[in-house]
């Protein structure tokens, strides 16, 4: 693959990085930060690219690595007991949406850092269950479980018995989809 292609399949992969490390790490500062360094990690190791596989799970691969060594970091350090930090990251809206959001978010939080995972690849980046089976390293039924798992429990957590219930939002629609409600969507 040559260098003009391999920086061409770079750059059309960005905008899907970025959501998934937004969606990820909960910060648009620090997703701009992991794709910045996933795309510097992939270019320097452009040798190790095979040709013809999948750039996008690889790419997918590297930052879900670097996010998870930053995780470990953060581990580290002191904790927010007071949650004087997460607050901070807190944006309350005026709207009832912004609000619903909010819930959403904190719902999201709580849920295994595995079935998050999976959710936000398959609900909000778009990734095939295939795909995130493949950058998981697991087989495809685990991704299936853990998506329908985490979208169970956020429907428990968020008090909804369906999607009918969320607000217009498109996103929290695509998040709490349940298996043959598709149809049924706005």
């Amino acid at each position: 693959m040559s260098s003009d292609s391999f920086k061409d399949g770079l750059i059309a992969h960005i905008p899907s990085l970025r959501a998934f490390a937004a969606s990820l790490s909960g910060s648009i500062t620090l997703a701009d930060d992991l794709v910045q360094d996933t795309l510097l990690k992939a270019w320097a190791n452009a040798d190790k690219f095979e040709p013809g596989t999948n750039m996008r799970a690889w790419l997918f691969t590297i930052l879900r690595n670097i996010y998870y060594s930053l995780y470990r970091k953060r581990s580290r350090e002191v904790q927010d007991s007071e949650g004087t930090y997460a607050q901070r990251l807190a944006v309350h809206g005026s709207q009832e949406g912004h609000l619903e959001i909010a819930d959403f978010q904190a719902a999201l939080a709580q849920l295994p850092e595995e079935q998050r995972e999976a959710l936000i690849m398959v609900g909000a980046t778009g990734i095939s269950y295939e795909e995130a089976a493949e950058i998981c390293g697991v087989a495809l039924g685990t991704i299936k479980s853990r998506v329908n798992r985490a979208r169970t429990k956020l429907a428990e957590m968020l008090s909804t018995s369906g999607v009918e219930e969320t607000g217009p939002d498109a996103k929290m629609l695509a998040a709490l989809r349940v298996s043959g409600s598709e149809s049924s969507l706005p």
